[in-house]
């Protein structure tokens, strides 16, 4: 899996505001939290709004926050948000892939591959990576120590 630097970014400053819910953040305090340039968040953020996955206000007492409970939004919605699909060739949805010869089996890979990266990124929220408490299949995988290299 290939996460792009604007999702990375965005992951990070969803994580943040997960962890203030005594109000809103600015831009620049997002960006000196995680240390993102500021002009580039701010992109970012207005994407993450145009999803519904934050909200910001005008004013003294302005800043950005979440649209939902932390709970309520997981990582997949925060990098569909910034990049779409979670897997696809090219642009391309796996399901709508095909291939030929030796490479026919090869549309079932990547459809399992993001079956899997679902089970992992829609099942764990903000507040769950805030909390440092993951769900059991997430935490068992991080017990293979393969998963490490």
């Amino acid at each position: 899996m290939h996460l792009s630097g604007r999702t990375d970014y965005a992951l990070r400053a969803a994580l943040e505001l997960a962890a203030a819910p005594d109000g809103p953040l600015t831009t620049d305090e997002l960006a000196q939290r995680q240390s993102i340039p500021t002009s580039y968040l701010g992109a970012i953020l207005a994407e993450l709004r145009r999803s519904g996955l934050v909200t910001a206000r005008r004013g003294p007492e302005g800043g950005w926050s979440l649209a939902r409970d932390p709970m309520q939004i997981s990582l997949a919605d925060v990098i569909r948000a910034i990049d779409g699909a979670l897997v696809n060739v090219s642009g391309t949805r796996p399901e709508n892939l095909h291939y030929a010869g030796a490479a026919v089996g090869l549309q079932a890979v990547l459809v399992a591959l993001r079956a899997a990266e679902r089970q992992i990124l829609e099942t764990v929220s903000l507040a769950d990576v805030v909390a440092d408490h993951l769900p059991a299949r997430v935490r068992k995988l991080l017990d293979d120590p393969t998963a490490w290299h």
